[in-house]
């Protein structure tokens, strides 16, 4: 924002000073111009009336020629006085024998001859130095007696003018600069406020406590933008903490009236005829049911209430150790655990977030899985071939969770990540808030979650993970590090 302020008043500032600068330098050279040429008439004059004295009076050759050196050497020019016929009367310098034949032949001479002054601006064919021609008549009352003809390089002029353009400039850049340095100070004191709000949102926005920012400080608009600001962040920080507040009395409260309630349904069952059996252990499974779910809406609380940054983990020892926890279970219910091994490299979590997945996935799919059917634990890298030395997209780590049981439609697995949404005809005990955890997981760490059909009619849970190690040249899909083709270990039988 300083930045951009500084540069607008630097732009205004310029735009003003070409508008006044501009136009005073073409009338500075104008004016010079025609003072220069101003002044060379005058002399002309000068020396023709003195030429035309010093005619009447006879004297002509004896003081005209001093008198013309002396103001070519105060001009710095070259005078020539010429008498009726065009013959030279005085010069003040040398002239060649040629030239002084022909100045009756030169047009300013002519002109001055038949009584006419004539001002010319031309440039010399040998050197091409510019110069100022003025020639005029030497009269006596209404006699012709002669003509002058006065010549002078107008470089100094030049000179003048590009020092005047220069001085020009300079006084610009100087205005410039101090436009620059006021122009700095005001941005600053007007971006501090703006700086300040950024700084705060961003300490918000990573889950901290927003300082109050000051609002005595910047223009009115951004006062009252702080105001909002400090009002909206006092709320939200009241929120949080309320939030907060609840799950944690909710994780204790709710806990333990769940546990003894289940504990009395136990206790009830010597007391209980064969024909309530049946309702006691609905009972019961209800129980763990609401237990289940309390669970889970906790764990879905305290995630949307941490911001955690996603960190480096080891996704393959999570998913080795995973399998060995998990293996008992599911050979209690018969069903086989089969890990692929796969060397894929750290990903990127928030913490503890890839074992909730695994363990969510898991759950769902020994549910989900008829005896002597398997469920497969499958790490795929996904690096795309970098073209060119600056492709910087990123390589995905795949997990897999597949399952043979009954599946789901398109439109079941459109809404499976929907809380409290579960499918028809699935099996008891689950609370439609596993899945809609994973996908909070999975985007909590910069991935996404998906289901698919399995080949085997079943269901693949597929996360997405971004991989922490940056794509190598030659490393695509199927690929290790090395860019040799990665041989995946066999299948270890649970």
């Amino acid at each position: 924002m300083t930045r951009r302020l500084l540069l607008s008043y630097l732009s205004l500032a310029a735009l003003v000073l070409a508008c006044l600068e501009i136009p005073l330098g073409f009338v500075y050279s104008r004016s010079e111009r025609e003072r220069v040429v101003s002044a060379a008439k005058d002399e002309a004059e000068s020396v023709a009336a003195y030429a035309s004295l010093s005619l009447s009076t006879g004297r002509a050759e004896r003081e005209l020629p001093g008198r013309v050196a002396h103001c070519a050497e105060r001009i710095g020019g070259k005078v020539v006085v010429v008498d009726a016929s065009g013959a030279l009367l005085a010069t003040s310098h040398p002239l060649a024998a040629v030239m002084s034949a022909d100045l009756a032949s030169r047009p300013g001479i002519a002109a001055a001859l038949r009584g006419t002054s004539t001002v010319d601006v031309r440039t010399s064919t040998i050197g091409g130095v510019e110069y100022l021609s003025v020639a005029g008549p030497v009269r006596s009352g209404s006699r012709l007696q002669g003509a002058v003809w006065l010549t002078l390089p107008i470089r100094t002029v030049h000179e003048r003018v590009h020092h005047v353009w220069l001085l020009l400039c300079l006084g610009g850049l100087g205005v410039l600069a101090a436009v620059a340095v006021v122009g700095f100070a005001i941005a600053r004191w007007t971006g501090r406020p703006i700086r300040e709000l950024e700084h705060a949102t961003h300490e918000l926005a990573e889950g901290g406590c927003a300082t109050p920012v000051t609002m005595t400080k910047g223009p009115p608009e951004v006062r009252r933008l702080a105001a909002a600001f400090n009002r909206t962040a006092a709320r939200l920080a009241h929120l949080l903490a309320a939030q907060r507040a609840f799950a944690g009395e909710a994780s204790h409260q709710l806990k333990t009236p769940l546990a003894a309630l289940r504990l009395r349904l136990e206790n009830l069952e010597p007391n209980v005829a064969d024909r309530g059996l049946g309702s006691l252990a609905a009972a019961v499974t209800e129980t763990d049911r609401l237990s289940r779910m309390v669970e889970g809406l906790l764990a879905m609380a305290r995630l949307e209430e941490d911001s955690a940054t996603p960190t480096q983990v080891d996704v393959g020892a999570i998913c080795a150790e995973r399998h060995r926890t998990w293996l008992p279970m599911f050979e209690r219910q018969q069903v086989s655990l089969v890990l692929f091994a796969g060397s894929v490299g750290p990903v990127l979590a928030v913490p503890g977030g890839v074992e909730q997945i695994v363990d969510n996935l898991l759950s769902n799919a020994l549910r989900a899985s008829p005896p002597d059917s398997t469920v497969t634990i499958e790490l795929r890298l996904h690096a795309p071939v970098r073209r060119a030395l600056r492709d910087a997209r990123p390589a995905w780590v795949d997990l897999h969770i597949t399952d043979e049981g009954p599946g789901m439609t398109p439109e079941q697995r459109a809404r499976a990540f929907d809380r409290f949404w579960r499918a028809p005809g699935a099996p008891k005990g689950g609370t439609g808030l596993g899945l809609s955890l994973v996908q909070r997981l999975a985007h909590a760490s910069g991935g996404e979650a998906s289901l698919h059909a399995a080949s085997a009619g079943g269901l693949d849970a597929v996360v997405r993970l971004p991989s922490a190690e940056p794509p190598r040249e030659g490393h695509g899909p199927g690929q290790d590090r090395s860019g040799q083709r990665r041989r995946v270990v066999p299948a270890l039988r649970a």
